[in-house]
């Protein structure tokens, strides 16, 4: 089991990240189900966490809010006969991704995330779309290992073909992927979406078109087979991502037109460019004027893509 002290001074370390999290005391219970390869699926946390019993402890991928930090850590060690989470992987900066660093880093876990989510989990971020400034997370929380851009894919240790990658400046410039590819399931966090729309976190680096080259990637690793979890919960498959990525190819074009005729967001809402794909989505109003903000810095990428 985890210490009991540690668990108590890393909760008070939290100090605004547990007040933060009591938004969510009113939802609904966590829950776990079955992922092939013995994988568990958690969710309910603020977003889905993936756990499976590693060689020398459990290997979760994201943790879930402060508020839920310790129910779920019970969870995964009731699910995957381990008392020790061993290593975390963040898949982005987000306090739902990270929420529950505090306590496994207390704890000795391995945290592993991009190196821009490591620098910016020690910064203060002033959330202008959300009007909300983000403070500095503990060290104790902050990943004790990154991997860069560059970087081949790497492997954990052991003999499970767990691996992890960069996805581009997809929901945010330092979002992971991991895939265990034995059991043939794809994690990508936040950086797809399941249901509705993404959230392109331009803030931090997130923007439409680093969002169309994550889907690329995601593509290229997995098969028809592969089970592709995101943080909303849902499993999507190769032809899905395909799917998504046409329709924001699309969308793509009609707002980089509006663009280079010198017009703005109130433009690109009144023509209604996502139109066609609201009726399985939903309203587009947010996803479409971060998607155009997020275009500010990457101009000269436009016709990259």
């Amino acid at each position: 089991m985890l210490d009991r002290r540690k668990l108590l001074q890393a909760a008070i370390a939290a100090g605004p990240l547990a007040a933060a999290g009591r938004a969510f005391a009113a939802a609904p219970a966590l829950a776990a189900g079955d992922l092939p390869g013995g994988l568990t699926l958690i969710t309910g946390a603020g977003t889905s966490v993936v756990a499976a019993k590693g060689p020398s402890g459990a290997i979760m991928v994201d943790c879930g809010a402060a508020a839920r930090g310790a129910e779920t850590l019970a969870l995964v060690a009731s699910r995957t006969g381990s008392p020790k989470v061993a290593t975390l992987i963040n898949t982005c900066w987000r306090l739902e991704q990270t929420g529950a660093n505090d306590l496994l880093g207390a704890a000795g876990t391995r945290i592993v995330a991009h190196e821009n989510t490591r620098l910016w989990m020690g910064a203060e971020i002033a959330s202008r779309w959300e009007n909300k400034v983000y403070p500095p997370r503990a060290a104790i929380a902050r990943p004790t290992e990154s991997f860069y851009t560059a970087d081949a894919p790497r492997m954990l240790p052991g003999d499970d073909g767990v691996e992890y990658g960069y996805l581009w400046q997809a929901h945010t410039d330092g979002d992971a992927y991991v895939f265990f590819r034995k059991a043939n399931v794809l994690v990508v966090g936040a950086a797809v979406a399941g249901r509705g729309w993404p959230t392109l976190d331009w803030e931090t680096g997130g923007w439409l078109g680093g969002h169309i080259r994550g889907l690329e990637t995601l593509y290229k690793l997995a098969d028809d087979k592969t089970v592709i979890v995101t943080s909303d919960g849902v499993l999507l498959n190769r032809a899905d991502l395909e799917k998504q990525r046409v329709m924001y190819v699309a969308i793509m074009a009609k707002m980089q037109t509006i663009m280079e005729s010198g017009q703005g967001t109130p433009e690109v809402l009144k023509a209604k460019v996502a139109a066609e794909y609201e009726a399985e989505r939903g309203d587009s109003t947010q996803f479409l004027t971060l998607a155009f903000r997020s275009f500010w810095g990457h101009i000269r990428q436009f016709r990259a893509i």
